[in-house]
């Protein structure tokens, strides 16, 4: 028995689309997390070396910006990257309040080793749709981003 309650047409649209959305999320984001913890690191800890294998050494705060993430919870992922020999942590010789991180040659070489099986599991999952529906979704929802980042 169904029992949504009815709003009018266009709000019953948007629900309906941001449920599509949220679900489509969730089992991408599941499938993402699953690759990543095959590799033993969680989605935090792969996500600081995946930027930074990409980008090269970083302040803390660029990392966050980067990462999307409060500084908080970026000081134990890299505590505990740091002791798994990963990254390495230097204070910044133009603002010594700034503190620099980089990848170890440990971390360098993992991210050289499962970024590209990572990449290839998401070429996997996106695969269910074509190429021109791949596209067509990036730029659906690049314009949702940032349209609703003006609200």
């Amino acid at each position: 028995m169904k029992t949504t309650k009815k709003y009018g047409k266009k709000v019953d649209l948007a629900l309906t689309t941001w449920v599509k959305l949220a679900r489509a999320f969730s089992s991408f984001n599941r499938k993402s997390v699953e690759s990543i913890r095959s590799f033993g690191l969680t989605q935090p800890q792969f996500a600081v070396i995946e930027v930074l294998g990409h980008l090269g050494q970083l302040k803390v705060g660029e990392l966050c910006d980067k990462m999307l993430v409060s500084g908080g919870n970026m000081t134990l992922v890299l505590d505990n990257l740091e002791k798994l020999g990963y990254i390495e942590r230097t204070h910044s010789k133009e603002d010594r309040r700034a503190i620099n991180v980089n990848l170890t040659s440990h971390g360098l070489k993992t991210f050289e080793e499962v970024f590209k099986i990572h990449a290839e599991n998401i070429s996997r999952f996106m695969n269910v749709l074509s190429a021109d529906e791949q596209k067509d979704l990036g730029d659906l929802l690049k314009k949702l981003g940032l349209e609703v980042s003006k609200l």
